[in-house]
């Protein structure tokens, strides 16, 4: 049966109800294997976990799946291994609420300019989803306006919103910042992206308006990355937290517009494309009418399911109410059923690489002598892929209260590229845990710096970024890019082979071309920052100047007065 009689199927059987899932079922059995582990970070350890979690018998790992229950039922079977203790209130899981909703492909999206309607094609002209937990959110005759980037924030003097009634309209805006495609330094961070260059922020920003729709315009630059990373992205089961779980407001119906379909509904009300780049990147942008309306039925299948965090911790000796966190996120994007050739998402470097690496790090501490004065908790976490919402739910119920965590590090998608003289930091100058991390990569030969693709936000688009946003202080660093046999030229080639894979069935465990020396030094690294920090007594902070330091110390002013 192909995947689009499947999903409209499943799209018309949610119209009448909502199935309720659990994954409350004993997990599968893990794999057997015949490797022997050692108790130090070794290639041979590292890559026999990877190997395993990108494997086509996990089905890319997706939440909610067959592909979860044997993923989750491996790492607890490492842990205890390892010598962890269930890190859960005696449980090795945290279960964690999600809505799955799965839109029909067959989906049309209609825009009427003048009279003359244009249906665009889903998956190749747009991709568009909810949030709402709805089987069907119909918008029709949305008058549709160009909103510049989406952004209102004070600080900055900026407001793309102001001056109208957001109310029942369609937003259609760019990705990333003002600065990007300006030229400014002086823009927000100029080609750095803030906050506000998230397409999560942006959909956020509609919904507090009050826009029935959101649309992104979709630019590789600005995005950093291709067109085809947003149709294999959005394709299949989308994930969520209950609204009751989330804060976040949310928008009816939100989606993306390829740069084609963009230019042509430009050009269909008289605009240019390019020029609106520029006129939004300018201080006194205004809203522009795009003399257009957008229709659009979509019906989806709803699903009410139970993912799972999966938790293991090391008590501390001496301060095991204290903690230092390892976290990971072992969920990629499944097997895409009816689709043609290989539809395994393995997530091999995204991120079972990841996970591997806070296993090796666990089981060197496991045998470490002294044992760590604090706990040590190593967490993977689910959902990512789909907005953080594992880590998010974390940080909404933690296992050790976030005043009672010296700092989290944090392991995405690490460099198989082999050994580099620098160690790249994401969102570099930020906390004082680089001040520990600085000293271990000396050791090593290394230099600590920031990541070159600054526009690409990345600092925003990992799990670390929940605890920031609470005030824990958290580290995301691996990798480098001068790398010893090459140098930048050779670092510049690994990451444009990386971006070739990345969120596209090939993403796999390649052992005839990684070179793991690299990824064990980054290990033996970021567990040298967690030896440091499972030491009593020792606080780290965010820099002076840093948007996360307000609320750690309000936070740890707090418990001082306790």
């Amino acid at each position: 049966m192909s995947r689009k009689l499947m999903l409209a199927l499943a799209a018309t059987a949610a119209l009448t109800a909502c199935k309720r899932e659990s994954t409350d079922a004993p997990a599968a059995a893990p794999p057997a294997s015949t490797h022997a582990f050692t108790a130090d970070i070794t290639e041979a350890d590292f890559a026999e976990l990877v190997k395993t979690l990108a494997s086509d018998e996990f089905e890319g790992r997706g939440p909610g799946s067959v592909g979860e229950e044997k993923t989750v039922a491996y790492l607890e079977a490492q842990m205890k291994r390892i010598g962890l203790q269930p890190g859960n209130n005696g449980s090795w899981f945290q279960d964690v609420p999600m809505v799955e909703t799965t839109a029909d492909p067959s989906t049309v999206m209609t825009l009427d300019v003048a009279g003359k309607p244009r249906d665009l094609k889903f998956g190749t002209d747009f991709v568009v989803g909810t949030r709402t937990g709805q089987p069907e959110v119909k918008v029709e005759g949305s008058e549709m306006v160009f909103v510049g980037y989406g952004v209102d924030a004070p600080e900055q003097d900026w407001n793309d919103y102001a001056g109208q009634d957001w109310k029942g309209k369609t937003v259609v805006m760019f990705v990333n910042d003002p600065g990007f495609h300006s030229g400014d330094e002086q823009l927000f961070d100029g080609k750095r992206m803030t906050y506000y260059g998230r397409w999560t922020y942006k959909y956020e920003e509609a919904a507090r308006k009050g826009a029935a729709a959101a649309l992104i315009v979709h630019d590789t630059a600005g995005a950093s990355y291709g067109w085809d990373v947003v149709k294999n992205s959005w394709a299949g089961p989308q994930y969520d937290l209950p609204a009751k779980d989330d804060p976040e407001p949310r928008v009816p119906l939100q989606g993306w517009l390829s740069a084609e379909a963009a230019r042509q509904l430009f050009a269909d009300a008289g605009l240019d494309l390019d020029a609106a780049y520029q006129a939004a990147g300018q201080r006194g942008f205004k809203p522009v009418p795009l003399k257009s309306t957008l229709s659009v039925d979509l019906k989806s299948a709803i699903a009410e399911k139970t993912s799972r965090n999966v938790v293991g911790v090391l008590p501390g000796s001496t301060k095991p109410d204290e903690a230092v966190v390892y976290m990971a996120h072992w969920d990629h994007l499944g097997k895409h059923e009816g689709e043609e050739g290989d539809n395994i998402y393995n997530g091999a470097i995204d991120n079972a690489t990841g996970v591997a690496g806070i296993l090796e790090i666990a089981e060197a501490f496991a045998h470490q002598e002294p044992k760590p004065e604090r706990s040590v908790v190593f967490l993977a976490v689910t959902l990512e892929e789909s907005g953080l919402l594992g880590s998010k739910y974390y940080v909404a119920h933690p296992t050790f209260p976030l005043e009672k965590i010296a700092g989290v590090i944090n392991i995405d998608a690490m460099s198989v590229a082999g050994k580099a003289r620098d160690f790249v930091v994401t969102g570099y100058g930020s906390s004082e845990l680089e001040d520990i991390l600085k000293p271990i990569a000396a050791e090593q030969g290394r230099t600590l710096r920031g990541e070159t693709s600054v526009q690409s936000g990345f600092y925003f688009r990992s799990d670390h970024f929940n605890f920031a946003k609470a005030g824990v202080p958290a580290l995301y660093a691996d990798g480098g890019e001068d790398l010893v046999e090459g140098g930048i030229d050779a670092g510049k080639k690994a990451a444009e082979d990386y971006a070739s894979h990345y969120h596209g069935p090939s993403d796999q465990y390649y052992p005839e071309t990684w070179k793991l020396d690299g990824t064990v030094q980054d290990l033996q690294a970021l567990y040298g920052v967690g030896r440091e920090l499972s030491t009593a007594g020792k606080w780290p902070n965010w820099y002076d100047g840093n948007p996360f330091k307000a609320a750690r110390d309000r936070m740890m002013q707090a418990a001082a007065a306790e």
